[in-house]
């Protein structure tokens, strides 16, 4: 398989994949990277699909142990490009893949940022993306009882490894899941 385009990396999430939330967050991590990619004159394609299969595995093999190693282990079974898993395993702190590449600390930056803007998005009246703003976001960040199982450190680090602010990172993010609000739901 080598690189799979995005067919084929939909086909493969969605092979292993049935939970409504996992899907939409697949889809709003492969916007943020798209957005990215667009940002640092990278490959959209091959970024996209990195964002949407990171977490692929998650709902068959959710434990520390598991994840995100069964995952690598089923992309290798199917000769996905071995940079692109690792690239996937980078996203998870407990792997010790380092996060030496632009591609993954973006991966890093925007995975658990996609979770809580969503969380943000879904308690406002209208449930829209559109109506989401940075300072909203900031303020819901501090509140440690709201989508507490998001790691904060995580966020504020992301920024920090892409050498960021975290309001223009999360403005970033918020535009990239933007551009599929629809179907995020959102």
């Amino acid at each position: 398989m080598g690189v799979p385009n995005r067919d084929e990396a939909w086909a493969l999430l969605t092979e292993y994949t049935e939970g409504d939330g996992l899907l939409k967050h697949a889809l709003s991590v492969e916007a943020a990277m798209r957005y990215y990619a667009e940002k640092f004159d990278e490959d959209a394609e091959y970024w996209g699909v990195v964002g949407l299969l990171h977490d692929f595995d998650y709902e068959r093999f959710p434990s520390l142990e598991d994840h995100p190693f069964k995952g690598a282990e089923i992309l290798r079974e199917n000769d996905v490009d071995e940079d692109m898993i690792q690239t996937m395993m980078s996203h998870a702190n407990h792997t010790g893949v380092p996060r030496d590449t632009l591609q993954r600390k973006t991966l890093f930056a925007v995975d658990e940022l996609c979770g809580f803007v969503t969380a943000v998005a879904l308690v406002r009246p209208s449930k829209k993306i559109d109506e989401v703003k940075p300072k909203s976001v900031k303020k819901k960040l501090k509140d440690k009882a709201f989508a507490r199982n998001v790691d904060r450190e995580d966020v504020r680090a992301g920024a920090e490894l892409l050498e960021i602010d975290l309001d223009e990172h999360i403005g970033n993010v918020i535009s990239a899941m933007q551009r599929v609000a629809p179907q995020l739901g959102l």
